[in-house]
């Protein structure tokens, strides 16, 4: 399991430090283009997860298949989640292109932020999706077929190529114009085009690895539905969350550009924290497809639970750690002591958060892995609206708790809904749900 999770580990702690070097650096360049990413950051992550519909079908039958040892029908996967996930790139891009403007008219901020949220949206999360869902799918299939490092590797030369990217856009070395949001936008769209003909050319030095251009229309429909059957429902617990998340944030905007800096900022510290728990997940939901699909679920059910342990125990430990140094942390993105002031609070916070979204990550994925989607929506749905939005309301606007009461309803939500997946997976009702 090491084998499998480290590598993916350090694949997801790079790709949030990607998602994170663009906050930092612009810190540095303005508050409002801070706030602005932040705001879009939302809709790019729930285009995100529109790709993840796909990537995520694709990863647990593709498991499924390669357990059963059905190399055939492994192939006819990677074609069929290939072109779905081009099509939905470039439907989401044009979108993007149409809807921007009248969507960010809806909220109440300054024009400056409106305006920086529209470079960054259209150029990152339109033109740069037809790049970034490709190299999602190239890295979902390497990950599959225990190829775990290479994702690894590229995603580290990508952000590599953001960073430096960034610095040009922002600092204009050289007597280099400054580019500001609309630079560091082109920046992140050119790592996700090194990425994906990086990653191309990887797979096919792998003769192992099934993903031939060819051949594509001759994949029968059957295929296309199983891996919708299983991506569909699978990610839309994630797509329900997003959403909640941006009804969350429109309420966040409402208490100023303050509290919607200290939001992005917190966040973008939690995430080095989650990312244990999310890539421990991904580990969990490749080797539950592998045991169920070789016909050993009891196997599956052992091991969980130390999976589960282990990704607990790191969130924990890890969030513990990040408040014990918070303060020079903070400083590296604000200088403002109301914002900074806020973030810490916020922090100490997270540790609720944390425990919660750990026994959610692991167990939820396991599920997926085993071919039991359907609960975890349903439920997941119920949970993020009924506690989390709810709460977020009612703790947060109606008792004026502020971004306080929006972090108390979503640890509560994270921990109810965690302990009701790990009751799920001990009644062992996934057994019956196998794929392959």
């Amino acid at each position: 399991m090491a084998a499998l999770t480290l590598p993916i580990m350090v694949e997801m702690l790079f790709r949030t430090l990607m998602m994170s070097v663009d906050t930092v650096m612009l810190s540095g360049y303005s508050q409002k283009a801070v706030a602005a990413v932040g705001l879009v950051s939302q809709y790019i992550f729930f285009v995100q997860i529109l790709f993840n519909v796909i990537c995520i079908g694709t990863s647990i039958v593709l498991s499924q298949y390669l357990g059963a040892n059905r190399s055939d029908d492994a192939k006819k996967v990677a074609q069929a989640s290939a072109v779905m996930i081009l099509g939905t790139a470039a439907s989401m891009f044009a979108l993007i292109l149409a809807g921007t403007r009248p969507l960010l008219s809806l909220y109440p901020i300054e024009e400056e932020v409106r305006s920086f949220a529209a470079q960054y949206f259209i150029i990152f999360g339109g033109f740069g999706a037809l790049f970034t869902s490709f190299n999602m799918l190239q890295g979902t299939i390497l990950r599959s077929y225990g190829y775990t490092k290479d994702a690894m590797f590229v995603t580290m030369t990508a952000n590599l190529i953001n960073v430096i990217g960034n610095a040009i856009a922002l600092y204009g070395p050289f007597g280099l114009p400054v580019f500001g949001v609309v630079g560091v936008a082109v920046s992140s769209v050119f790592s996700q085009i090194v990425a994906t003909v990086i990653l191309a050319s990887r797979i096919k030095a792998l003769p192992e690895v099934q993903f031939p251009y060819r051949g594509w229309k001759a994949v029968p429909g059957q295929i296309y539905r199983t891996i919708l059957s299983i991506g569909v429902p699978t990610a839309g617990e994630n797509m329900a969350y997003n959403v909640a998340q941006i009804v969350i944030m429109a309420m966040i905007s409402s208490f100023g550009t303050a509290a919607m800096s200290a939001q992005v900022y917190t966040i973008t510290i939690a995430r080095f924290v989650f990312v244990f728990a999310m890539s421990i997940g991904q580990g969990t939901q490749i080797k539950t497809g592998w045991y169920v699909g070789a016909k050993k679920p009891e196997e599956a059910y052992r091991r969980v639970y130390r999976y589960q342990a282990v990704g607990t125990a790191l969130s924990v430990a890890l969030i513990l750690l990040v408040n014990l140094v918070k303060t020079p942390m903070i400083s590296l993105f604000t200088r403002d002591p109301a914002i900074a002031s806020l973030t810490a609070t916020l922090l100490l916070y997270s540790i609720y958060i944390e425990f919660g979204r750990s026994l959610n990550l692991v167990t939820i994925s396991a599920l997926k892995g085993a071919g039991d989607v359907r609960f975890p929506v349903f439920y997941g749905i119920l949970s993020m609206w009924g506690i989390m939005v709810f709460g977020s309301w009612l703790l947060g606007m109606k008792l004026g708790l502020g971004l306080v009461g929006v972090w108390i309803a979503t640890g509560t939500d994270e921990t109810t809904r965690g302990i009701v997946m790990l009751f799920r997976w001990k009644s062992k009702r996934w057994m019956t749900k196998a794929i392959a």
